[in-house]
């Protein structure tokens, strides 16, 4: 057997450049495994630390809801407090009753009070409107005696049968019959046109101030003057002024009327004055329906007519044929007496104050004591 030598027996090792081709392979798979190891190992510290974070800000939020259920127990442990304070201080079952009973009590007593005050005043307000009726009943009286005015005292009559109508008594029966009666008389009557006869006699007043006497007219049939210019020669100065007298005056031995002198200056004036002051009387007359004063100024007024002027005028005819007119108007008529409707009234009202009232002052007052504890 050979002996080996160890130069035989050493093996001759490989260089870095025959190995490494055999160990790339392995190398290789491990780094991708490593940077996913590494990127692994980041994304779990970022998780864990967004987690960390999101404990943290639901740990604030539950601190902060934590605070506010502790303020809200708090006021509600307040609030408890109070409303057990309160209820400390209402009264017991039996009080709560006691006062229910008391509130009703005055309920009905009060109740009872307004039913009671309104009779009271409903009373009053009635005997305030039958002296309403009587006070309106005396001023138709007294229109119908100084101002004989028929339509207003009609008006008054009437509002008093409407105040006694409104009572709805069967004791105001009399007093509206006496009423009625006072109605159906002035309803006969017819109110005179005063107002229209004032303004008429007006009128003819203006007419007084432009009224003129008429020169009275001849016929020249002959006379003493006729005869006298005949006997001249008709163109001397004799005969002229004989013509021209005899348009002023003419002497007529066998007149049938007499001729009045004409008015003139002064006179005329006084005629007419007393023509205005007869027509004024007359104006006052039929104003205050005094119709003696009113006939007896226009016949004043006639007379004067007849006595100062001239039948033969227009003027003085259409004057004196509108008085004789103005006479026959009426300005006053007979007023009927409301002295009976009164005593019927009057007497109602004393019925009213003497009978039982529906509620009186001494039962308001009972009903007050009633009531007070």
């Amino acid at each position: 057997m050979s002996q080996t030598t160890p130069q035989d027996d050493l093996q001759p090792v490989p260089s870095m450049s025959s190995v490494a081709p055999a160990i790339t392979p392995r190398g290789r798979g491990l780094a991708p495994l490593a940077l996913l190891l590494a990127l692994a190992g980041v994304g779990a510290s970022g998780w864990g630390l967004w987690q960390l974070r999101s404990l943290q800000v639901q740990t604030q939020q539950q601190q902060t809801q934590l605070a506010e259920a502790q303020a809200e127990a708090q006021r509600l442990s307040q609030r408890e407090q109070s409303l057990t304070a309160r209820l400390a201080q209402l009264p017991s079952a039996d009080e709560l009753a006691e006062r229910q009973r008391l509130l009703a009590s005055v309920q009905g007593d009060q109740q009872r009070l307004s039913v009671r005050l309104d009779n009271v005043l409903n009373a009053s307000r009635q005997d305030w409107r039958l002296a309403e009726a009587e006070h309106l009943l005396r001023l138709a009286s007294l229109r119908l005696s100084a101002l004989q005015e028929i339509n207003g005292a009609k008006a008054l009559v009437q509002t008093a049968d409407d105040i006694l109508r409104e009572q709805d008594d069967p004791a105001a029966f009399a007093a509206r019959g006496e009423l009625a009666k006072s109605l159906e008389a002035l309803r006969s009557l017819q109110q005179p046109d005063r107002t229209g006869l004032f303004l008429q006699l007006g009128a003819l007043r203006a007419q007084v101030g432009q009224l003129n006497p008429q020169t009275p007219a001849f016929a020249d049939t002959g006379g003493v003057l006729a005869s006298l210019a005949a006997e001249g020669d008709g163109s001397s100065r004799w005969a002229q002024w004989l013509e021209q007298l005899s348009h002023y005056f003419r002497i007529d031995f066998s007149a049938a009327q007499d001729i009045r002198p004409l008015l003139a200056g002064q006179s005329l004036a006084q005629v007419r004055l007393a023509l205005t002051l007869a027509l004024e009387q007359a104006q006052w007359g039929a104003l205050n329906g005094d119709s003696g004063v009113y006939q007896q100024s226009l016949q004043q007024a006639r007379d004067v007519l007849d006595d100062q002027f001239n039948q033969d005028n227009p003027e003085v005819q259409g004057l004196r044929n509108r008085l004789a007119e103005l006479l026959t108007q009426p300005v006053s008529v007979a007023m009927p007496d409301l002295t009976q409707s009164m005593v019927a009234l009057q007497a109602y009202v004393q019925l009213r104050e003497s009978g039982p009232a529906p509620a009186s002052e001494t039962t308001l007052d009972g009903a007050l004591e009633e009531s007070s504890p």
